[in-house]
Order: C-alpha cells, then sequence, then structure tokens
C-alpha cells in the first residue's frame, strides 16, 4: 500500500527509473490538459476517465487535487487492476472504479471533460473504435490525452520493436507463448496511424515533447552509435473534441 500511495514518485526498488521516466509525463499532462480545464471551468472539479488505469494511480493524483477521476479497466484483480484501488480508499482517497474495455466503456455521452490514455492506448486491439468511444463520453471541447505509449516516426521501425518482442516471448516461453503471441494490439503509434483512426472523428492531435533526464534523452544517439533500430518516444499527444 505504501508504494502505491507514492506513485509516480517512488523513492527506491528496481522500477525506480522507469517511474522517473513516467512522472515527466504526468507532470506535463497538469501542465498542458489538466491545469488549463480547470482554468476554463472554474468552481467545479474535472470529470476525468483514466482509461487503463491500472491500479489507479493517476486518479489518485487527481482526486487528491480535487477533481472526480473514474478508474476504467478490464482487470479487477488486486495486484494489477481495479482491485489495487482499494488502497487509495483506505487512505482517505476514494474514486469510482468501473470494469469495462476501450471498446465499450459503460458510461453515458459526454460524461467527461477529459479522457485520458496513460500507457494504455498502446494495448488497445482497434484504435479507431477506441478514440470513437473516447470521443462519445467526452464533452464538446473537452480533451483527450495519450501519454507514456510508444510513438515512432515510422511504421517500419515500430514493427521492428513488435518484432523483437514477440522472438523474445517465443526465447523466453516457449510454446506458452502462443496465448500472448495471438493477444490482438496495435502496439505502437504514429503520427499516421493515428491521424488515420481520428479522421472521422474531427480530431486534430498536437505533440506537446516530454523532456526527460539526460540519459533517457541520450537513447537515439546511443541507438544510432549501435547500428540499433532508433527508439520510440512517449510525448503527450491531445486532441479537443469538437
Amino acid at each position: 500500500m505504501a508504494e502505491l500511495l507514492t506513485l509516480p514518485y517512488p523513492v527506491s526498488g528496481r522500477q525506480a527509473r522507469e517511474w522517473g521516466v513516467r512522472a515527466r509525463g504526468y507532470e506535463r499532462f497538469l501542465d498542458v490538459v489538466v491545469h488549463p480545464a480547470a482554468g476554463r471551468a472554474p468552481g467545479r472539479p474535472l470529470r476525468v476517465l483514466d482509461a487503463g488505469a491500472g491500479t489507479g494511480w493517476l486518479c489518485y493524483r487527481l482526486a487528491r487535487l480535487g477533481h472526480q477521476p473514474v478508474a476504467l479497466d478490464r482487470r479487477r484483480d488486486p495486484v494489477d487492476g481495479l482491485g489495487a484501488a482499494a488502497a487509495y480508499a483506505a487512505a482517505g482517497i476514494p474514486f469510482s472504479r468501473v470494469a469495462g474495455s476501450f471498446q465499450h466503456i459503460p458510461c453515458p455521452d459526454r460524461a467527461f471533460d477529459i479522457v485520458v490514455y496513460s500507457a494504455a492506448i498502446h494495448y488497445s486491439g482497434d484504435l479507431a473504435l477506441t478514440l470513437r468511444e473516447a470521443t462519445r463520453v467526452t464533452a464538446p471541447g473537452g480533451r483527450l490525452a495519450i501519454l507514456d505509449s510508444p510513438f515512432y516516426p515510422r511504421a517500419a521501425d515500430g514493427d521492428l520493436l513488435v518484432a523483437e518482442k514477440r522472438s523474445g516471448l517465443v526465447r523466453a516461453l516457449g510454446d506458452e507463448a502462443a496465448g500472448l503471441l495471438s493477444l490482438r494490439a496495435i502496439e505502437y503509434l504514429t503520427r499516421a496511424r493515428l491521424d488515420d483512426a481520428s479522421f472521422s472523428l474531427g480530431l486534430a492531435w498536437r505533440r506537446h515533447r516530454v523532456w526527460y533526464l539526460l540519459w533517457y534523452e541520450l537513447h537515439p544517439l546511443v541507438a544510432a552509435l549501435l547500428g540499433r533500430r532508433p527508439p520510440s518516444r512517449f510525448d503527450l499527444w491531445e486532441a479537443t473534441v469538437p
């Protein structure tokens, strides 16, 4: 429980470095999306859907700021799913939890000011349908936000990532990898892929660069020197719902 309450700012542990990267994305999300939206709606909390919420750490942070988040996830388990959010309720910061998928969000039309996918949308099996559902549940003038998902300038580089992940699973799990490999997911994003899925919805996406620590920003240079594929970026992408 204590570790959950520190996210995305854990001070120790084997994943502290990874969470340090994610904390930069969270802070950019607050600066670019949350705080401006709050300024446009003075005197009331924002209604935010955290799609693919996992443990609900982002909802916890938003609830502490006085907003009204809802955690959406297909998983209900107490480790990485919605069940883990009981720790936040026990700490006196409860928030709503809803079991559901990206493609079928069990919420009414125009219910939210913001829908955010934090390290989540690349698990979608159908990007166009996912964005259509997000647009449906967002009020006109509201925001969609994507953070901590891998973006590539070229689809060919993303395809290399997918091939590497699949071969790694086969090496690690052998025949048992078949079940995981059968799961459908887009795995990564490009601007073209995002624009194609959004065209009929009238969404115009804006990229907001997230500046990470130096060791992380040097990844592209290291990859080029070693002759490896270019790494993905995990910037913030934002669109306004018409």
